[in-house]
């Protein structure tokens, strides 16, 4: 008998796709949409915070969304600093620690102050961390991560050949979390995107045709379902999960 995964899983990591497409099938602009995403954010938030899921991480703004139409990226930020203002102090109230990973810079100045003033406030005891992937690449977290080593060996507090993949993973975002056990993608399309590239090695990966302003409870219990029915090996065969662990003396 093969182990099974947690009923529930420890990290939620989802892809919110589709904004554009339910605007476009209602005849509405692409704003539309994305107002009508940042609502179904609130569903899965009270949906993990219903059910003990103490991780979530949302995709909710790539490295590639740049090159987006300047119209769309314009209404975008405007969407994404009135969520700031408005959600961050409700969110603290119901224990959800925010953070955000991803390149900052290019986001209006207003906006990185309010990611800042929304990370200092640090909760002692979280029920939900929730984060917030924005302007963010998975190649370009390898990279910085890379990076991070590559000082550390030229200033001399690391050899190069004591790198491996707990060193690269210790300098990779989302380090101190467990890795993502459920990626969730709406939207129809089966990709991840560049999206936590490092951190999705063994996670299970779950796709949905159901478009991301329609997120409701229904559509996470089915993910959640099939998610409980996994067999999650990491490389191993099914008589090795089987076994017992050898005793050590």
């Amino acid at each position: 008998m093969s182990a099974p995964p947690p009923a529930l899983p420890r990290h939620l990591a989802v892809i919110m796709d589709g904004n554009g497409r339910w605007a476009k099938q209602r005849q509405r602009p692409r704003t539309l949409g994305h107002r009508a995403g940042a609502r179904a954010v609130r569903t899965i938030v009270e949906y993990c915070l219903a059910r003990g899921i103490p991780a979530l991480t949302l995709f909710a703004f790539s490295s590639e969304n740049w090159n987006r139409p300047e119209e769309e990226v314009g209404a975008l930020m405007r969407l994404f600093l009135r969520v700031l203002e408005s959600e961050v102090e409700e969110l603290a109230r119901r224990q959800v620690q925010l953070r955000f990973i991803g390149e900052r810079s290019r986001f209006p100045e207003a906006i990185r102050r309010r990611m800042a003033e929304a990370e200092r406030i640090q909760l002692p005891a979280p029920r939900l961390t929730l984060v917030l992937a924005a302007g963010y690449g998975g190649r370009a977290d390898i990279a910085q991560a890379a990076r991070r080593l590559a000082e550390q060996v030229q200033a001399g507090r690391l050899r190069p050949e004591d790198i491996d993949e707990a060193t690269v993973g210790a300098a990779m975002s989302l380090a101190d979390l467990p890795p993502p056990d459920l990626f969730i993608r709406t939207g129809g399309e089966h990709r991840i995107s560049n999206f936590l590239l490092w951190q999705l090695a063994y996670t299970e990966l779950w796709f949905t045709d159901v478009l991301w302003p329609d997120l409701d409870e229904a559509v996470l219990d089915a993910a959640l379902a099939d998610y409980a029915r996994r067999e999650r090996r990491f490389g191993l065969v099914p008589e090795q999960l089987a076994s017992p662990a050898p005793e050590t003396r």
